[in-house]
């Protein structure tokens, strides 16, 4: 009769154990899952980043054309008022 209660009694202790691994491996999956989605967000923001220097970087490289001239819409006054 004590070998049939050593056994539930081992039973039991395994059943502890496993919820307790269990447990473990759901909270560092579940961490793993956090943390890279963090990483793949911080990714993202430095591609646009990356992207907006590089857009920088190529306008300002490119030479400038000067070949239109400014001419305002309203012509300025021939003449101007002498204030006296």
């Amino acid at each position: 009769m004590t070998k049939s209660y050593n056994k539930i009694k081992h039973q039991v202790k395994s059943n502890k154990y496993y919820v307790f691994w269990g447990a473990c491996t759901i909270g560092v999956l579940l961490g793993q899952i956090y943390v890279g989605n963090g990483y793949r967000r911080m990714a993202e923001t430095n591609d646009t980043i990356s992207a907006d220097i590089n857009l920088l970087v190529e306008v300002l490289s490119m030479p400038m054309e000067r070949e239109f001239i400014y001419e305002p819409l309203v012509p300025p006054p021939s003449r101007m008022p002498i204030i006296q």
